[in-house]
């Protein structure tokens, strides 16, 4: 009787050991790892084949050639064999709302600059995401932006001198934006006195100009501005007329700037182009928005198939032909900003030839530009004007995080957040291959791409 006890007593011992030893065989893997793709790192070197990627938590731990790699335990191994792999992608200028987290994400988007937007929601926005509490990229945002009076938008900061201008800046300290950007209606003076109180509180500035031209902005210590706006109003012959038509109202001043692109010197063109270069100022050119405005008489435009990601009431609240109406445009108008393209092309290549940098923006989601798609055709414009699609990957991806000032994204490399983007083919050769996307990683885990669509 206590013999058999005994056998049952080791016969239960001995169940209980395989039952130990499945459950460690089926314990979750402690990180995933890539293996056999070519990584594009976004540091500027060469890339990367036949590459080994570890991701443990949020983070990459280990990017390694996978000859003689020692692969550690309870990994999760993808074989991407033929792929390639880049950081993931940085819209730097973008509108945010909440219907496009998603869109991005699914475009390999997986941060944003938000350059405007009303104060308390789009900070509440970028608090939820970083939280945890809403998926989406990772969100840096200026909050709402400083402007003149009238200010263009109600809901920007409005200042009337340099005492004003410094306590908007204050105010948006107190708030905890991340960067401060600057308007159309802000003067030489309102500028001056912002730059200088962001300065205080090493506050990266962006400006979309207009009563300053680019080179008096870069002057009094502006590094970034956006649309390639205070460029024609640098050059010599065209300064008064341009001047006079931002005096009189926002679609006025843009209206003209957009238009007179077709018409300058090439000449002084070059000389703003080199002088912007020398001071170092990083460019965000938003050519996917100038293109997009030239085509807005074209019907094409509106029955492009990626519109198809944004949702019916997006659409209805873009009122575009109300836009239109209050610009005051028509189809001389949408020729004329087309005849402008190829000026600023020319831009961007002297630019870039002076030692200029360019980061890729796109003014995502005002009207017709579509969150995700529109970084792709932002890549694909660099290169029509110029840049090796390296550049323009970089732009996307490197040079967006140097404008953010944040070192854990834009590039892969041990210790950087686990933000990549896995591609079926050679984004080198094609950019174009930016948008044949097999899978979107985000915070060290995969984006579900293919349900996400499906709910559009």
């Amino acid at each position: 009787m206590r013999a058999s006890r005994r056998v049952r007593t080791f016969a239960a011992f001995l169940v209980l050991l395989v039952s130990l030893a499945g459950a460690c065989r089926d314990r979750a893997p402690e990180g995933i790892a890539l293996v056999g793709g070519t990584v594009f790192d976004g540091s500027g070197g060469p890339p990367l084949r036949d590459a080994v990627i570890i991701v443990r938590g949020t983070q990459v731990e280990t990017i390694a050639p996978r000859a003689n790699f020692d692969m550690p335990g309870r990994m999760e191994e993808i074989d991407i064999t033929g792929k390639w792999v880049i950081p993931g992608l940085i819209d730097a200028h973008a509108h945010v709302e909440p219907w496009a987290l998603d869109r991005y994400l699914v475009y390999g988007v997986t941060s944003v600059r938000n350059l405007h937007g009303p104060l308390d929601s789009i900070l509440a926005l970028r608090d939820r995401v970083k939280l945890g509490g809403q998926r989406g990229p990772r969100i840096y945002s200026t909050g709402a932006m400083v402007d003149g009076t009238p200010p263009t938008y109600p809901d920007a900061l409005g200042v009337t001198d340099p005492g004003s201008a410094r306590r908007a800046v204050d105010s948006l300290v107190l708030r905890g934006v991340d960067g401060l950007k600057l308007y159309s209606r802000m003067d030489s003076a309102l500028l001056g006195a912002a730059l200088d109180e962001a300065r205080t509180f090493n506050l990266k500035v962006t400006g979309h100009l207009g009563l300053t031209d680019a080179l008096t902005a870069a002057a009094l210590g502006l590094r970034t501005m956006e649309h390639l706006s205070g460029v024609p109003e640098a050059t010599r012959g065209g300064r008064e007329t341009l001047m006079a038509a931002h005096r009189r109202g926002f679609f006025s001043g843009w209206t003209a700037f957009a238009r007179s692109w077709a018409t300058l010197d090439s000449t002084e063109l070059a000389r703003v182009a080199e002088g912007l270069a020398e001071r170092q100022v990083v460019l965000v050119p938003t050519l996917v928005l100038h293109e997009t405005l030239s085509r807005l008489g074209d019907s094409a435009l509106y029955q492009d198939p990626a519109l198809k990601a944004v949702p019916a009431r997006a659409i209805a609240d873009w009122n575009t032909p109300d836009m239109i109406r209050r610009a005051g445009w028509g189809q001389a108008d949408f020729e004329a900003f087309a005849r402008s393209l190829p000026a600023m092309d020319r831009f961007i290549r002297v630019f870039r030839a002076a030692g200029g940098i360019v980061a890729v923006g796109t003014d995502a989601v005002n009207q017709q530009l579509i969150p995700g798609e529109s970084t792709h055709r932002e890549m694909e414009l660099l290169v029509r004007a110029g840049l090796a699609p390296e550049d323009a990957l970089l732009a996307a991806t490197r040079n967006g995080a140097l404008l953010i000032g944040a070192d854990s994204i834009g590039t892969i490399a041990p210790g950087r957040v686990a933000d990549l983007v896995v591609l079926n083919a050679d984004p080198l050769s094609n950019i174009r291959n930016t948008k044949n996307i097999d899978r979107v990683m985000a915070r060290g885990v995969f984006v579900p791409v293919d349900s996400l669509r499906a709910g559009w």
